[in-house]
């Protein structure tokens, strides 16, 4: 193997260098391109974001003007598209259609394959505009609606309420919203967007780098957790079956969704901020019940596992999926709306590969048989 350590799952190798995103594990900090996930969320939008993610800086005025009517100029879709959207296949998942309609989306633009580090990423906005009005397009299709148009005078997030309600959301939710899609927008070399990485590498169209990264997100092991952090928060039911729930997770050995991380050693600073999103919506709805069963699964999960020496925090999942849920979002689209948050942080990794490219190519530890003759088919 000429002395090249083997990593199984490529843990702990560094495959690239790059400037985008920072993840300080050990003291559960996280920035983009220098800039704190707090600052972000709390001084920022979805859209600047983007820019920044996009650009490498943070816009003037003037340019993130421009930049947020471009963007939403790019919301809406071809008919073309939402006829692909009306025709696909009832029982499909939301995610296998994202991944179609991107590269279906492609052959409505112009582009070509070249070594620019530009790509056409940063002109047409496709993907950051139009994923999100995929997913209310099929969300409002599949329930025999009409399809609700996008506006230009909404935020990302609040548009996106807006096109599966059909109606405004209250400034408070539109805000929360497009903060979420701020937390999820970039998070280092994952599994998704290592993915578009390799496919970027091959000088092939962000398009396809795009839709390869969905598919990798479409994977159990990666997207879905805040799904199933509900599914669990339904099966415990109320603040007191959190004990014997847990107790009994415990005896049969059982995962308790949304805790721990395999980056943190603390507390995910993006949990704290969507904990914070989810107490503000509990109060103004009126209804506590999915924030008191977390937070008492956080704190006697914890407990136990503080006792055992073995400290575990919430991750963004664990909360996220309940802030979701009381923006009236069914549960199918907590992973589409994943893609539609990190697709602006796919998009800053292609660009980055395509800087200083070199295809991809890593080794495998082969272990199977030494070479041995073919007998002829009579013979075996």
């Amino acid at each position: 193997m000429d002395n090249v350590q083997f990593a199984k799952g490529l843990e702990g190798v560094i495959a690239a260098e790059t400037t985008i995103c920072k993840i300080d594990g050990e003291n559960g900090k996280l920035y983009y391109y220098g800039y704190s996930i707090e600052d972000l969320a709390e001084l920022s939008d979805f859209e600047e974001v983007s820019y920044l993610l996009l650009y490498e800086k943070l816009p003037t005025s003037a340019q993130l003007d421009e930049f947020r009517s471009n963007l939403r100029a790019g919301r809406n879709l071809a008919p073309q598209i939402v006829e692909m959207i009306r025709s696909f296949p009832e029982k499909a998942h939301p995610m296998e259609l994202l991944q179609s309609v991107i590269s279906y989306l492609s052959g409505y633009v112009e582009h070509k394959i070249d070594h620019s580090p530009s790509c056409n990423c940063r002109i047409t906005l496709h993907q950051i505009a139009q994923i999100s009005t995929v997913i209310a397009a099929w969300e409002r299709l599949r329930k025999g609606k009409d399809f609700v148009a996008p506006r230009d005078d909404l935020s990302h997030g609040a548009n996106f309420l807006y096109m599966i309600r059909g109606e405004k959301p209250e400034p408070y939710e539109g805000d929360i919203m497009d903060k979420c899609l701020t937390l999820h927008a970039e998070h280092g070399f994952n599994a998704s967007t290592f993915t578009a990485r390799v496919v970027a590498s091959t000088l092939s169209t962000c398009y396809c780098s795009i839709s390869a990264a969905i598919g990798s997100l479409y994977g159990s092991l990666h997207g879905g957790a805040n799904e199933r952090v509900m599914d669990m928060v339904d099966e415990i039911g109320s603040k007191e079956n959190v004990k014997p729930w847990i107790e009994n997770a415990l005896s049969k050995k059982q995962k308790v969704m949304g805790m721990g991380h395999r980056v943190y050693k603390v507390k995910d600073p993006r949990s704290t901020i969507m904990e914070q999103f989810l107490v503000e919506l509990s109060e103004k709805k009126g209804d506590s019940k999915y924030y008191d069963i977390l937070k008492e699964v956080e704190n006697e999960f914890r407990s136990k596992m503080e006792a055992k020496g073995k400290p575990i925090h919430p991750n963004v999942d664990f909360f996220s999926g309940a802030v979701y849920r009381l923006l009236g979002i069914p549960v199918v689209l907590f992973t589409p709306l994943f893609a539609a948050a990190r697709v602006s942080g796919w998009l800053a990794h292609i660009l980055e590969q395509r800087k200083d490219n070199r295809l991809y190519r890593p080794k495998g530890l082969y272990k199977g048989t030494e070479p041995k003759a073919f007998d002829p088919i009579d013979k075996r």
